[in-house]
């Protein structure tokens, strides 16, 4: 959508983003807690991966079902963005 952009994707961006899916405060999602157990479902796992790919953030579904953490997603974000701007 024109005039609808978004901040660039942040580890606190992507905590909120969970957050919001899952019905929680973002405080409560560590990094190191696993996101099913918390409640993420992979309808709502790829709904997040279609918004964050739309705003140049590409994670490989292999990879994010890899390890379902906070974490490790913001570690695939981070070479994901480098990889796009460098």
């Amino acid at each position: 959508m024109a005039g609808d952009t978004q901040p660039p994707m942040t580890r606190d961006r992507m905590r909120a983003d969970l957050a919001r899916v899952l019905r929680m405060a973002p405080e409560e999602i560590e990094d190191d807690d696993d996101l099913i157990d918390l409640g993420l479902d992979s309808m709502r796992a790829m709904a997040l991966l279609t918004r964050w790919a739309e705003q140049g953030v590409e994670l490989d579904l292999a990879a994010v079902a890899e390890k379902v953490t906070l974490g490790a997603w913001w570690a695939l974000a981070e070479r994901s963005v480098a990889g796009r701007d460098g």
